[in-house]
């Protein structure tokens, strides 16, 4: 981001495309992790063998809400927080959809546009992303999601 990008400035960026991460592989061992962490451990995570033989895919797949939840920690890593803030608060999700599996191994990206700025007092801004997590050397992406903070300064 530019060092124009600021909590003063942020309402500058809204419709502007405000990045794109490096790519980031999605391992077996994080789905396995994701899938002991949430008691979520169906076949068609965490049985690679069962997976080769049965699966239409052809070998496990990532949870949707692992997928999901990579969103946020990719957003910081791009830089998506504004000088100025101090503390981001998630908001919420809407318009949450999934749209193609990633197979464990493969390699993600998030691609971040700044949807909207509205200002909830003095102190407080409240700023909605649209992230599309793309999958690469795929056409669809993994999911796509609006995403809302409360960005304080």
């Amino acid at each position: 981001m530019t060092a124009r990008y600021s909590l003063d400035t942020v309402v500058d960026f809204v419709s502007q495309e405000i990045g794109v991460t490096d790519w980031q592989a999605v391992e077996q061992a994080t789905i396995d992790q994701f899938a002991s962490a949430t008691g979520d451990r169906q076949w068609i995570h965490v049985d690679v063998e069962r997976c080769r033989q049965e699966s239409p895919f052809g070998g496990p797949i990532a949870h949707g809400f692992l997928l999901l939840s990579l969103l946020a920690p990719m957003q910081m890593r791009l830089g998506l927080m504004p000088s100025g803030v101090s503390r981001a608060i998630n908001a919420g999700l809407g318009e949450v959809k999934f749209q193609s599996p990633v197979l464990a191994g493969e390699s993600v990206r998030l691609r971040v546009t700044l949807e909207s700025i509205e200002p909830k007092g003095a102190d407080r801004l409240l700023m909605v992303t649209r992230n599309v997590l793309e999958v690469q050397g795929k056409d669809k992406p993994a999911l796509t999601a609006s995403m809302a903070a409360m960005l304080y300064r």
